[in-house]
């Protein structure tokens, strides 16, 4: 109910009507004026009520007269009365009805009162009910309720004395509470107050309204009371205390700041009065040093006073708390202070009442903004922030330093940590909970041996104090152990807590308005307000470092893992914060400290020792002090979760991680992982640090590159313990995210990391390369694991990231390598398989930085990388081998960059590769690849480790000329719309074009690329490869050579085939003739190729043969191309090189392609090989040239011939029908013939040398072949072969014929001596000439002058049958004594050949006797000639067959000759023939050589026949033609027929064989010969029937000699018997008559001269003598002798034809 409602007044006048009635009966005895005054009172109330309505207004206006019976009655001091009245006043002043006349009276009246002592609480209440309910009291009344209040308070009485104190707390307040009404009354009118003067005079408060004017001499009066001067206002104070004063003023400044910033007259006090004071109270505790004694100073210094300097420090907390702004110089004294009341000298209260003030002023981070804005960054001004940060380091430092003396609780803890006096010390402190072990279970810190307990002592945030509120102590109380650390920790805590949330709110803003202003003006540049950002790098700068020592102690020393956790948040924060702004220095400070912590105490770490180096020399100079950053003790007593090999490069001992290393260990995590965005460069520090605690932790990297626990095995002296273990995989985890939240990173963060990863990777690098130890694989695996997750940018780390893993590839340390290559090998693989935007298809540039670093992987030497790298490429092809585009390159350079250094599995690796490119990629694969994929094919064929690759990969050569051929029109459009382009960039740069081949069209050049491949491998040094190589290379040209263009073909021919054959030459001549030994695990080698000579010959055979079937197959194209002589000529140059060569093997070969590029033999043959099979030859040169390539028969497609036709443009002709007419360029056949000629000439010359030197000699099947080839060549040169020619011809053909065989051939080509049977070779050099001659034969005219040249070569030939050829000096055996097992050599039986020649000789004469040629060569002399040495040798001949086909020759030669002889005997030039003839005639019928002793008679009679024969040829062809024939020779022939007639000269036989060997049949001839031309009635002149005469009677004549002595010697002899001969001559003799005899009877008497009958018949007598002697042979000889001369017995005539009786 209010006071003014109607009821309340109704209440109001009853009460005091009631009040008075009360005053009036109390008084009536005692006091009667009180009486009186109460009752006229009554009626006054009375009249009031009954004349106003406003009743109040109107009391008040009267309530001096109301009032005054109340006054009356207090003076009566009767205690009954005056509580009464009192009461009574109380409720006039709660309705507000008391004027400010009545309110002057009630206060004198209770000053009354006061003074003698009376009811001293009611004084109070009245007062404070006066002042509280209205506002009527001012000025001097004001200050007399005020002093009367301070003068209660001062009384005996302690109810009084609390009562009274706080009575004045409350009046004060309402001073105040005036004062801020008044204001807020007088808010809206505007005044103009005159400006404030120096205001020198004090009282000058003119400017002020009442209320306020009472306010400020309250106020002066307390500075002044405080400071112990006289007031000016509250007149009558008799005494006051300090302690009072300080409280009053601590309240009005703490309650009412806004009445000091408003009004200038306040301020003026603050600065004036209060700041002064405060200063000078102060003193005794500035100059106070503890345990300084007092004796040493001159004046005894006043010792500090507790309540004092506690209620001073609680109002300087209040002064900066409030009026910093209007006190900033002050302040600063007052900030300076505080540091030094931090002092370790001043006393333990002092400081922790000091400590509690510093944590106030941490918990205001807008107020130490404030000071670091004016003071910190001010020039010449102390830096406040930094020393209260650095003062309360060493605060908490000076703590663990020095027990304090003064503290007579703190206890040393045992250096165990534990023990009794530990446990006693933590006894007391909160939170005792048990803990396992022995540790102490108290949260503190420890160091050093000193252990300081941690108490709770106040929220996070609030600065509750304990000492500073101790106001009703006045000694100095005792401070528990560690109740200083703790503020002191809170107060760092919050000062961190609340700087950094600050300054983040702060720039977090700052940040939304800048992309708030992005957003709407793009195109400016935001810009900050500079001072912001000043102000926040200002005080990071300022208390770093002190932060940052105190912190890093706290966290060295703390044993609380809730401690240890705010520290670390509190580093941390600091850390981030540092990032945020910049600062480089310090965010590297903080981040290092963790990272210390994290790791074991004293850990050598190379970046963390440099980085505390450059902070442990700054030491912070605090007024004097120094606080130096204190290195981590290694005694803290904590819980060891791990022990585990540090990572060094010395082997050293092990570390332990404490329970705290891996909390400190988790923060860092934490950092990197929320933070990383600010790390920079310290991300160095992180990763270094997680590097090494990996290590320890003995986690490994896996799959993907996330660490996990590795296998106990790999540290033997790893130790984990149970609570450890559990965390590692959650640690691992953390790891794992931290790396995987490098995404949210933005590109220049992302690069810091990379780079710290790169460096640590290289330490790691260089730690293990010297050694073999297992490496740190940390940075490498989170290289891998950063690459993975930021595939969507992997562009900008793509270089870095790969440049530094390649490093790491090669290095020396396999297992350091092995994980270098799996990490690159991943991010290949894992960024081609990423769906990039644009996808790579289209972003050509990505797709070859990302396969680039493959294709580096190559120049790596480590055979391990490679097969990684290659395992890599198949699984690149198995997963996108279809989408590579523009990578192929560079994937086929990977494949194709084997050497042969590498070992085959690597090799086998690649070659995998290379077969599923040929077999599943070559369609999708740019046409220019193809040329690379042909390069890389050709390479595997190259390398020599692996024999089956070379192999395959030729194979693979011929599968991707087979896919050319099939997809050749597609290929040439995309290689021409390619060379298009590149063709105009050339021209925009000015270059000419430069690719291989040039001028080709691509696709030939494609062609031409694989064919230059295969021919290097026709020269590779192993058959095998060659001989593939060469098969695939000719089935190419020959299946797939028509897709060529025309100019193409020219340099197929001069680039690949003719440069081929030079190679293969080279090599061939120039291989080893060494024996290569079969064994040593190899196949057997056939002892045909057991040289590398004999190998290379078998290319060259192939090699030759191949160009030489193209040249055929060919010829129309070839011959269309300009210089085809010129490669005809180098062709044939070939085939002789190779002819001429010493290996019959590669000879033979070249006839073959000479036979073959001369179309002699067809060019299909499956049967290349027979002829020669069965004379031991090796079939090499079998090889079917209908199959067109290795064992697959080419099917051609219908548009082949469209193909061709669009390609070439134009039909191409087929060959003519006659396929001769394609060669018929008598200058392609000219040079055909002059290298026959030189190969023939070379080949066939003997060795000029001593016989032991010959190097080598021809094969028969070589020569054969060779002197097979003149025949067809002939054919085409007949036109122009000259006698020149013929010449040279006959010089091979006999040289041909001379050359030996070795004797282990000659079972193969001689036929058993016996047989007589021609070689092969002979053969062909007959037929040779008798292709030459037929020529002639039906050739012009002038062709027949080479008939003698032929007589004569083939004469040469029939010499053999007598005299074998020399071939050089060589000598031959005969070849029946030649032994196969010997390599000598062997000559041939020449003697069918011979023979053979003879035959043609006379078949030749037969048909050419007539000829001028062959008369004027004398050609039948030159037979006889030849003829004489066989029919002269007779039974020397090596053969019988010899002479006797001799003789027939001869006569069947002399039958046609002699006629023609005849004819011309005029000319004389036959006249040399006859002398030869009769020298023939008798070389053969008086032959010096004797018949074989094993001669059979019949035998004998037959040889006698051929006898007869010849002379039978003389009397009917010679001598009835003697008249034309020159008489010498006819003279000669009588003398042989005279020496034939009579066999006296013989004497060589034994009388046994007589009978036998007399050739009477022949002697008969003779004679009858004779004495037929003796007697002949031809005889044209005398002279020569003289010379048969003389024949005949010489004859007779020795006849008769004869007989004589041999019976003068039969008579002497007696018994003995004559010599052998003696009787055979005589047997001669007597046949020679008898025969004489037989002659004449036959001849015509008229032809017998009478003479020659007187000389026979003389003989008779003689005849007679003999018959006595005793020889049987004699005697039958005799007989026959006698027996004719019966006709002589006749009567003479006359008688005759008288008659008979």
């Amino acid at each position: 109910m209010s006071t003014s409602s109607p009821e309340a007044v109704k209440k109001l006048l009853e009460n005091m009507q009631t009040d008075l009635r009360s005053l009036s009966m109390e008084c009536k005895k005692k006091f009667p004026p009180v009486k009186e005054a109460a009752e006229s009172g009554i009626v006054k109330i009375k009249t009031i009520a009954a004349r106003n309505t406003e009743i109040l207004s109107a009391l008040k206006e009267n309530s001096l007269e109301v009032v005054q019976p109340f006054l009356m009655g207090c003076g009566t001091k009767e205690p009954k009365i005056t509580q009464l009245c009192l009461a009574a006043i109380q409720r006039l002043m709660s309705h507000e009805v008391v004027s400010e006349g009545a309110a002057g009276n009630i206060i004198n009246m209770l000053w009354q009162l006061m003074e003698n002592g009376l009811e001293e609480l009611k004084l109070l209440q009245t007062v404070l009910v006066l002042l509280t309910t209205n506002t009527v009291v001012h000025d001097e009344v004001l200050s007399k309720a005020i002093v009367l209040c301070f003068r209660l308070h001062f009384t005996k009485d302690n109810i009084t004395n609390n009562t009274a104190a706080a009575t004045v707390r409350q009046v004060v307040t309402v001073v105040f509470e005036r004062m801020v009404a008044e204001d807020e009354r007088c808010k809206g009118i505007v005044e103009h107050p005159p400006p404030v003067q120096g205001n020198t005079n004090r009282r000058s408060v003119s400017t002020l309204r009442p209320s306020a004017k009472d306010a400020y001499m309250l106020f002066q009066d307390l500075c002044q009371l405080v400071n112990a001067d006289a007031p000016y206002w509250l007149v009558g104070m008799t005494e006051m205390t300090r302690t009072f004063g300080l409280e009053l003023l601590e309240s009005v400044l703490n309650d009412f700041p806004g009445v000091f910033l408003q009004h200038q007259e306040f301020s003026f006090l603050l600065k004036e009065r209060v700041c002064p004071l405060v200063i000078k109270l102060f003193s005794p505790n500035i100059k106070f040093r503890q345990g300084s004694s007092s004796a040493a100073s001159p004046a005894p210094v006043e010792k500090p006073y507790f309540p004092i300097c506690m209620r001073l420090l609680r109002v300087v907390s209040v002064l900066i708390k409030h009026f910093y702004s209007l006190l900033v110089t002050e302040c600063e004294i007052f900030l300076s202070l505080l540091v030094k009341f931090l002092d370790g000298e001043k006393p333990q209260w002092l400081r922790a009442v000091a400590v509690e003030s510093v944590h106030r002023l941490c918990v205001q981070p807008h107020l130490l903004r404030s000071f670091c804005q004016s003071y910190d960054m001010k020039q010449h001004s102390t830096k406040v922030f930094r020393d209260i940060v650095n003062a309360l380091g060493s605060f908490i430092q000076s703590l663990f330093i020095v027990p304090n003396a003064g503290n007579s609780t703190a206890v040393s803890a045992p250096a165990g940590g534990s023990g009794s006096g530990a446990q006693s010390a933590a006894q007391g402190g909160p939170g005792a909970g048990g803990v396992s072990g022995n540790l102490t279970t108290q949260a503190a810190f420890e160091y050093r041996g000193i252990w300081i307990p941690l108490m709770t002592v106040s929220v996070q945030g609030s600065a509750k104090a304990t000492y500073l509120e101790m106001l009703d102590k006045v000694e100095p109380p005792s401070i528990p152990e560690g109740y200083a650390m703790s503020v002191a920790f809170s107060a760092l805590l919050d000062l961190v807590r609340g700087i950094t949330s600050m300054i983040e709110r702060e720039v977090a803003v700052e940040e939304e308005a800048a992309a708030e202003f992005r957003d709407t003006h793009p195109d400016q540049q935001w810009q900050p307000q500079p001072g912001v950002h000043l102000v926040w790098e200002e005080m990071v700068s300022a208390c770093w470092c002190g932060l940052l020592a105190a912190l890093s102690l706290l966290l060295d020393a703390s044993t609380d893992e809730t401690a240890t956790e705010n520290i670390l948040k509190a580093e941390l924060t600091m850390a981030s914060l540092c990032g945020r702004l910049g600062l480089v220095t310090p965010r590297d400070a903080f981040i290092t400290a963790i990272c210390k912590a994290s790791l074991p105490p004293h850990y050598a770490l190379t970046v963390l020792s440099s980085n505390a180096a450059n902070l442990s020399g700054k030491a912070y100079s605090i007024q004097g002090q120094s606080v130096q950053i204190i290195s981590p003790s290694s005694e803290s007593h904590q819980q060891v979760v791990a022990v585990g090999q540090p990572l060094t490069s010395q082997p050293q001992g092990t570390v332990v991680l404490t329970a705290k290393n891996i909390q400190c260990m988790r923060t860092l995590l934490n950092l990197a992982h929320c933070h990383g965005a600010v790390l920079g460069t310290s991300w160095q520090l992180v990763l270094a640090t997680l590097q090494h605690l990996v290590w320890i932790l003995g986690l490994k990297p896996g799959m993907g590159g996330a660490l996990k626990p590795g296998r106990a095995v790999e540290g033997p002296s790893t130790v984990l313990t149970t609570a450890v273990m559990t965390d590692l995989p959650v640690i691992s985890n953390i790891l794992s995210r931290l790396f995987e939240s490098s995404q949210y990173l933005d590109d220049v963060s992302l690069h810091h990391l990379i780079n710290a990863l790169c460096s640590l990777s290289l330490e790691a690098m260089e730690m293990a390369s010297g050694n073999n130890k297992e490496p740190s694989l940390f940075a490498v695996a989170k290289l891998l694991e950063t690459g993975l997750v930021n595939m969507d940018r992997i562009e900008i780390l793509w270089r870095p990231l790969t440049g530094h893993l390649l490093e790491v590839c090669q290095h020396p340390n396999s297992r350091m390598r092995e994980w270098g290559a799996e990490a690159l090998t991943a991010l290949i693989k894992a960024s081609l398989a990423y769906k990039h935007d644009p996808p790579l298809a289209q972003n050509q540039r990505l797709q070859l930085l990302l396969l680039n670093p493959l294709k580096e992987l190559s120049n790596v030497l480590h055979a391990d990388i490679r097969q990684k790298q290659l395992e890599s490429v198949l699984q690149i092809l198995q997963s996108q081998g279809d989408s590579l585009g523009p990578g192929w390159p560079l994937v086929l350079g990977v494949i194709g960059a084997i050497r042969n250094d590498q070992g085959e599995s690597l090799i086998r690796t690649a070659f995998q590769c290379l077969q599923l490119v040929v077999t599943d990629f070559l369609p999708t694969m740019p046409c220019t690849c193809l040329q690379i994929v042909v390069d890389v094919a050709g390479s595997f064929g190259l390398q020599n480790q692996e024999l089956n690759i070379s192999l395959t990969s030729i194979g693979l050569l011929w599968n991707i000329s087979d896919y050319f051929f099939q997809r050749g029109e597609a290929i040439i459009q995309e290689l021409e719309r390619e060379e298009e382009a590149l063709q105009k960039q050339a021209q925009e740069k000015g270059e000419t074009l430069n690719r291989p081949f040039h001028p080709a069209p691509p696709f030939d050049c494609l062609w031409l690329c694989l064919y230059a491949k295969l021919g290097e491998l026709c020269v590779d040094p192993r058959p095998a490869v060659r001989k593939s190589a060469g098969q695939t290379l000719f089935s190419t040209i020959a299946a797939h050579g028509t897709l060529l263009q025309q100019p193409t073909w020219h340099i197929v021919v001069w680039k690949v085939l003719f440069q081929l054959l030079d190679c293969v030459r080279t090599s061939s001549t120039t291989a080893d003739k060494e024996k290569i030994e079969s064994g040593g695990g190899n196949i057997l080698i056939h002892h045909s190729r057991d040289t590398a000579e004999k190998q290379w010959a078998e290319t060259w055979v192939l090699t030759l043969a191949g160009v030489a079937r193209i040249f055929n197959t060919r010829r129309y194209l070839l011959q269309q191309l300009g210089d085809f002589f010129e490669a005809w000529e180098v062709l044939l140059n070939h085939i002789q090189s190779a002819a001429l060569s010493k290996n019959n093997e590669v000879s033979l070969a070249a006839l073959k392609s000479f036979q073959e590029i001369l179309q002699i033999v067809t060019p299909v043959r499956d049967s290349a090989g027979d002829a020669f099979a069965a004379m031991g030859v090796p079939p090499v040169l079998i090889d079917p040239l209908s199959a067109s390539g290795p064992g697959r028969p080419l099917v051609r497609s219908d548009s082949l011939v469209e193909r061709l036709t669009r390609y070439n443009g134009a039909e191409l002709q087929a060959p003519p029908p006659g396929e001769e007419s394609a060669l018929e360029d008598s200058a392609l056949w000219w040079s055909a013939w002059n290298t026959w000629y030189r190969t023939g000439t070379d080949s066939t010359r003997p060795p000029s040398g001593p016989t032991e030197k010959f190097s080598f000699i021809p094969s028969q099947p070589f020569l054969t072949a060779l002197i097979q080839i003149f025949p067809a060549l002939y054919q085409h040169i007949k036109a122009n072969f000259s006698m020149e020619d013929l010449k040279k011809l006959g010089v091979i053909l006999h040289g041909a014929v001379s050359v030996p065989i070795s004797s282990d051939a000659s079972p193969f080509i001689l036929p058993s001596y016996t047989e007589a049977v021609l070689t092969s070779l002979q053969e062909a050099v007959l037929t040779a000439l008798d292709v030459l001659q037929k020529a002639i034969c039906v050739g012009p005219e002038n062709l027949q002058v080479m008939y003698p040249a032929i007589f004569e070569q083939l004469l040469l030939f029939v010499e053999f049958s007598c005299k074998p050829p020399q071939y050089g000096r060589m000598e031959t055996k005969h070849v029946a004594n030649a032994k196969y097992n010997q390599a000598e050599w062997v000559a041939l039986n020449y003697v069918p050949f011979a023979e053979r020649s003879l035959e043609v000789v006379v078949d030749l004469y037969h048909k050419t006797a007539c000829h001028k040629a062959v008369i004027s060569e004398k050609v039948l002399q030159n037979i006889i000639k030849t003829l004489r040495m066989p029919l002269g040798l007779k039974y020397s001949c090596p053969s019988e067959s010899t002479w006797k086909l001799a003789v027939s020759s001869l006569l069947k030669v002399l039958s046609i000759g002699l006629p023609v002889a005849r004819q011309h005997a005029s000319s004389g030039k036959f006249d040399t023939m006859w002398p030869e003839l009769a020298n023939a005639f008798e070389d053969f019928l008086f032959t010096k050589s004797t018949p074989p002793d094993n001669l059979s008679i019949q035998e004998f009679q037959k040889n006698e026949a051929v006898d007869v024969e010849v002379v039978q040829l003389i009397s009917t062809e010679i001598l009835p033609f003697a008249n034309f024939i020159p008489k010498d020779f006819v003279g000669q022939i009588m003398t042989m027929l005279n020496r034939g007639s009579i066999h006296s000269q013989s004497a060589s036989f034994t009388e046994a064989e007589i009978d036998v060997r007399m050739r009477e049949e022949f002697s008969k001839v003779c004679f009858e010969t004779l004495l037929q031309f003796s007697f002949s009635n031809k005889v044209s002149t005398p002279q020569e029937g003289y010379i048969s005469r003389m024949a005949l009677s010489v004859l007779l004549k020795r006849s008769q000699d004869v007989l004589r002595r041999y019976v003068e010697d039969e008579r002497l002899s007696g018994r003995c018997p004559l010599p052998r001969q003696q009787v055979t001559e005589i047997i001669f003799v007597l046949k020679a008559i008898s025969t004489l005899m037989d002659s004449l009877k036959k001849t015509q008497p008229e032809n017998v001269d009478g003479n020659t009958w007187a000389q026979v018949i003389a003989l008779y007598p003689t005849l007679v003598e003999c018959i006595t002697c005793s020889s049987p042979e004699v005697s039958s000889a005799l007989k026959e002798a006698l027996g004719p001369f019966k006709d002589f017995m006749q009567p003479p005539v006359s008688r005759v034809q008288n008659g008979e009786s």
